[in-house]
């Protein structure tokens, strides 16, 4: 397996006002294999949220390397991780974030569109995608007409239809029941089986335990690493 996700003395700072500055991460040394299921734990303001915006192209460190295929996403204007965004990460939300007016079929087109994929194409990648998460026969119902539980499998049908390098996780069983709950992270598994690479940011320990490996971030420090069921 090559190394999908490289971290360096990665630091992230705030400046809640002129005099004071927040230190969310203060160096962070993480890789990532191509096919590795992660877990990130840690307490409220343990800096995980602030690493997920990291690892998402979502936000970028004060200090320190983040690689995402060997590329160094520093040296990237903001075209460029939004390419990232779209063709190299799926993301799956703790609420969903889908759009209520379209249909699970069109929520799951929705990156396609943004990447510029004919429709004709789009169409047919988004229902093998809804196949892949066992909601086919519901392609045509809107969130609403939905349990969280189906609405969540439609997000990660959304984050899959692009065939991302890494699905990105941040609480995604956070909204749901302990039956979704355990259908999610059955889910979860069989895409990380299939060879998918998957970062899960929890604070369940039950949600990290399917993990191979576990990271516990305190005061913006990994401080230990665990191994999981899967490992």
């Amino acid at each position: 397996m090559g190394e999908l996700l490289r971290l360096r003395g990665v630091k992230k700072t705030y400046a809640s006002s002129e005099q004071v500055q927040v230190q969310a991460l203060r160096g962070i040394d993480l890789r990532v294999l191509e096919g590795e299921y992660l877990a990130i734990m840690g307490p409220s303001g343990s800096g995980k949220s602030t690493l997920m915006h990291i690892i998402g192209c979502l936000d970028v460190s004060t200090a320190g390397t983040y690689e995402i295929d060997g590329v160094n996403t520093a040296e990237m204007n903001e075209k460029a991780l939004a390419k990232i965004r779209n063709q190299k990460i799926g993301f799956v939300f703790q609420q969903f974030n889908l759009l209520p007016t379209l249909s699970a079929l069109r929520n799951v087109e929705v990156p396609l569109l943004y990447a510029g994929v004919p429709a004709s194409q789009r169409k047919e990648r988004a229902r093998q995608a809804l196949e892949r998460v066992g909601l086919a026969d519901r392609a045509e119902h809107r969130p609403g007409q939905l349990s969280g539980g189906q609405q969540q499998r439609v997000a990660v049908a959304r984050a899959l239809v692009t065939n991302p390098s890494l699905i990105l996780a941040d609480e995604p069983t956070g909204a749901l029941d302990s039956v979704s709950t355990a259908d999610l992270l059955d889910l979860f598994d069989e895409l990380h089986e299939a060879g998918r690479t998957l970062v899960v940011i929890t604070h369940e320990a039950d949600v990290a335990a399917r993990a191979q490996r576990t990271v516990h971030l305190y005061d913006g420090l990994i401080r230990s690493v665990t191994t999981g069921v899967a490992a």
